[in-house]
């Protein structure tokens, strides 16, 4: 972790990145870890999404800043593959799966941040067919670096004449450097960088802004058709949403570990019961001590099912029969998108800041890892659409998608999981809890849909997030006892897996008796939809 916290040098347009990442690529390269689950025809190794999710937790809790390089260059590679030419494809999709080009994507500006729709870059269409791109894109993750030859940024900008808003907005393919038909470098093709972002985290990723074509010399070529970029952009976007999921679960993983190893090992003041001129013991022997892990241990091990669970649904989908089975797992994708990108990330951040704690005094000192890995995980709650972006995607699209089948969908796979629980002995108190909090939800998802289509509609989207927060809670409960309901039958049926399998039903215990009646609370703040932050006056906020 280390190298990469001492950040990126920027030196007249140039980026160096720390320099313990070149050997990294390489060896990254070497392995083909970009394109695990990739068709072989363009370099990847066709693996199911299933592994290549397994297989970047470990890559990602290692080391975040230099792994949001490849996740950028794998994004914008599917969009190559999905909306390119054959001449696009042919020229840039195995040199970025290879990882011998990057790639980024160039959303935002100055004056556009969530509002992309507002954007200025233009694109003044050419007689070759080409287009010349004029304009600057800022928080340009991976923007500039050295690790590569080319970076491929897709880039959105409006045609000249096109209609306002993102109706009117295209989608590029905007390349460091130019392309020959032969697949070779031509020249600089007036993409500089001009500056680079400094940040409370992930200083070992660049974070660019961008100048395009300062003297007039940027050329793109159309990725898809004129006026659809958002929709084509969006393929990128819906990727990166599972992938920053995944980069929060994996830093939070982390700071589990780094935290439990530490409690294993610090020794603070006697047992809680023991005499008292008895010896100081290992801090994990303390309650608040262990209330903390089970906090950080329960998040962590739902996170790691959901993320696994939506790889499984990128399989299914892959290999389905019928259409509507098809339907069934991308609808479910659909659903558990924001809860993924939205929920993970801000548990993620809850589980790095306990990971402090439970260090004490020395998580605050940068001597340690824990420290890094909280700063690390506050974009991760902003970039790719803001927390509160994904609670009102939940709310305002997903609830009521397809006449609320998507989402009655995700309320079954729940009441399967509950029905599984209910046959294992042992488990009946937790079925009976979890059932109590999952009816609720389920009357106050119907109710916060309703509002959100009436005349308070204010107030039901400034609850959208506890609403997230809630449903979050909710997949986590089921990914708890699902696991629960899979090891209680296997302990003690082997000595050596009797520890795990126990540790995943108290897990699974801890959350649904002490974290889902807390849940139950916010889902009565949810119904009641008070109106309070929407009626009070600017003014009344104070600060002036």
């Amino acid at each position: 972790q280390k190298p990469s916290d001492e950040g990126c040098v920027f030196d007249a347009g140039q980026v160096k990145v720390p320099e313990e990442f070149h050997r990294a690529y390489k060896l990254y390269r070497e392995g083909e870890w970009l394109a695990m689950s990739d068709d072989p025809e363009w370099g990847g190794q066709g693996m199911p999404k299933t592994v290549s999710m397994a297989a970047n937790e470990y890559l990602y809790g290692a080391c975040n800043s230099f792994m949001l390089y490849n996740m950028l260059t794998h994004g914008a590679a599917r969009l190559v593959e999905i909306f390119g030419t054959e001449k696009q494809k042919k020229l840039c999709l195995k040199k970025m799966l290879s990882g011998e080009w990057s790639g980024t994507m160039l959303l935002t500006e100055p004056e556009a941040g969530s509002d992309v729709g507002a954007l200025t870059t233009v694109a003044k269409k050419n007689d070759d067919g080409t287009y010349s791109i004029t304009g600057n894109k800022i928080f340009i993750s991976g923007g500039e670096q050295n690790m590569v030859e080319n970076i491929i940024h897709p880039t959105l900008a409006r045609i000249e004449g096109a209609p306002p808003g993102t109706r009117g907005i295209s989608l590029f393919l905007v390349p460091k450097f130019r392309i020959n038909d032969d697949g070779s470098l031509g020249e600089f093709n007036d993409v500089v960088c001009t500056a680079i972002e400094e940040k409370m985290g992930i200083h070992g990723n660049s974070t660019a802004s961008l100048a395009l074509g300062g003297k007039g010399q940027c050329i793109g070529t159309l990725l898809g058709k004129e006026n659809k970029g958002m929709s084509a952009m969006f393929n990128m976007m819906n990727e990166a949403r599972q992938m920053v999921g995944l980069q929060g679960f994996a830093n939070a993983t982390t700071s589990f570990l780094y935290a439990l190893n530490y409690a294993r090992e610090r020794i603070q003041t006697k047992h809680l019961t023991a005499p008292p001129d008895s010896p100081p013991v290992t801090i994990i022997q303390h309650p608040d001590v262990r209330r903390q892990l089970m906090i950080m241990k329960s998040y962590v091990e739902g996170m790691r099912s959901l993320i696994y669970f939506s790889g499984l649904c990128f399989d299914r989908i892959a290999l389905a029969d019928s259409e509507e089975e098809k339907e069934k797992y991308d609808d479910l994708i659909a659903v558990l998108t924001p809860i993924i990108k939205g929920y993970i990330t801000d548990r993620a951040f809850e589980v790095c800041s306990h990971g402090i704690q439970v260090y004490g005094g020395y998580g605050f000192v940068e001597e340690y890892p824990v420290a890094q890995l909280l700063r690390d995980s506050r974009i991760f709650q902003i970039y790719e659409g803001t927390n509160g972006i994904q609670s009102m995607d939940l709310l305002g699209r997903k609830l009521g998608m397809k006449g609320g089948k998507p989402f009655n969908n995700f309320l079954e796979e729940v009441r399967k999981a509950v029905e599984k629980a209910r046959q294992v002995s042992g488990l009946e108190q937790l079925v009976a809890n979890m059932e109590t909090v999952f009816s609720k939800y389920q009357e106050v998802a119907v109710e916060i849909g309703k509002a959100s289509r009436s005349d308070k509609i204010l107030n039901a989207y400034a609850f959208s997030h506890p609403f997230m927060e809630a449903t979050g809670d909710i997949v986590m409960a089921w990914m708890l006892l699902w696991r629960a309901s899979i090891a209680a039958p296997k302990i003690g049926k082997s000595k050596k897996d009797t520890a795990f399998y126990e540790g995943q039903v108290k897990t699974a215990q801890f959350f649904i008796n002490t974290i889902l009646p807390i849940t139950s609370g916010r889902l009565d703040a949810i119904s009641a939809t008070d109106g309070a932050a929407v009626e009070i006056s600017e003014a009344s906020f104070g600060g002036k």
